[in-house]
């Protein structure tokens, strides 16, 4: 039976992988790779798949994460793929992803 931990350790990854590969890479440039936009808004799709398997009770000894702004922006991805605002996604990559690593981490 899979439990918080399988899921955690699967968030962590995708947030490691979409961190390693925006590191130093510019709004423009993001906007310029498909693939790799592509690539960051499934890892997107994904953590939050694996954020909805968390149980409460873990969700609520870890309130510093925005359990609900994380599902939120799946929903705006999958359900307004051709309107998503590309300042928000940059804006989370850069800021929010590497935040919220930290804070599953601790």
């Amino acid at each position: 039976m899979k439990h918080d931990g399988y899921y955690l350790a699967k968030i962590i990854a995708d947030l490691e992988f979409v961190i390693a590969h925006t590191e130093s890479i510019t709004k423009n440039e993001l906007e310029q790779n498909e693939l790799l936009l592509d690539s960051i808004l499934f890892r997107i799709i994904q953590i939050a798949e694996n954020n909805a398997k968390l149980s409460e009770a873990y969700k609520a000894s870890h309130p510093s994460v925005p359990w609900l702004a994380i599902k939120g922006m799946r929903n705006r991805i999958v359900h307004d793929y051709g309107v998503v605002d590309l300042t928000i996604i940059y804006d989370t990559v850069k800021n929010g992803m590497p935040e919220m690593l930290k804070r599953l981490k601790q």
